[in-house]
């Protein structure tokens, strides 16, 4: 059966890339006694599939992986013997039974929510609210992304579906997390800040992935712990 799992990540473990992640997860689940699914073959290896990969240094409330498990307790037993092996900063907040014919979590995403805060010391040096404002009111606002082969530009505002301050050091976006049109809230952040000849600061900002996003069945988005059922 398909299980998928829901965690946050904050504090010193947001320094910890992608696939050391799925490794200390992998650890997790053999010392918490999870009876997971193993591949055939040669080399055997446990049954996973992570959603979208978290940037080094963003913080999260809502990250998810699927396992295939060969049998289960209850989602309460479960989580709590996962939460006895896991670090400070990392907790698992849910767990749900997937149909069999579910996709998996990496093929599920389709956007993300993140919430940016200026920490303490530092402040945006234009006006949050009036950059937003000429963001959205913008036919195209094009970002230039340089990669290793090639030069892309892209308009944020086909990618961008919520974008708003939330004070004056804080803003909440939604923004396409698929893997054909994924865009980091960073690029957003550097639209924003060249509107005003500014430069965007990275390091000033504190980024925290509020949660990642599928399709409805009735158009829109769900969260994807909401997809399954509780048990």
């Amino acid at each position: 059966m398909k299980l998928r799992i829901k965690f946050s990540k904050k504090g010193p473990l947001r320094f910890i890339g992608h696939l050391d992640i799925m490794r200390y997860f992998q650890k997790a689940i053999r010392r918490s006694d999870i009876d997971i699914a193993y591949s055939t073959g040669f080399s055997p290896h446990q049954i996973m599939s992570f959603a979208a990969p978290l940037g080094v240094g963003v913080e999260s409330e809502g990250e998810y992986f699927d396992i295939e498990a060969n049998s289960v307790t209850t989602a309460e037993d479960m989580i709590a013997r996962l939460n006895n092996e896991m670090a400070e900063g990392m907790v698992i907040t849910g767990m749900r039974i997937l149909s069999d014919d579910a996709k998996n979590a990496m093929a599920s995403v389709k956007a993300a929510s993140y919430r940016l805060n200026w920490k303490d010391g530092h402040a945006p040096d234009y006006d949050l609210t009036e950059a937003i404002s000429q963001f959205l009111v913008r036919d195209e606002v094009l970002y230039t992304k340089k990669t290793a082969k090639s030069v892309i530009e892209r308009n944020l505002k086909e990618a961008v579906f919520e974008l708003k301050a939330l004070d004056d050091r804080t803003i909440y976006m939604l923004v396409d997390a698929s893997s054909a049109g994924n865009v980091k809230p960073g690029a957003v952040m550097e639209c924003l800040a060249g509107f005003y000849g500014k430069e965007y600061d990275s390091n000033a900002v504190q980024v925290t992935r509020e949660d990642t996003f599928t399709d409805a069945p009735n158009g829109g988005y769900i969260s994807l712990g909401e997809v399954g059922d509780v048990f």
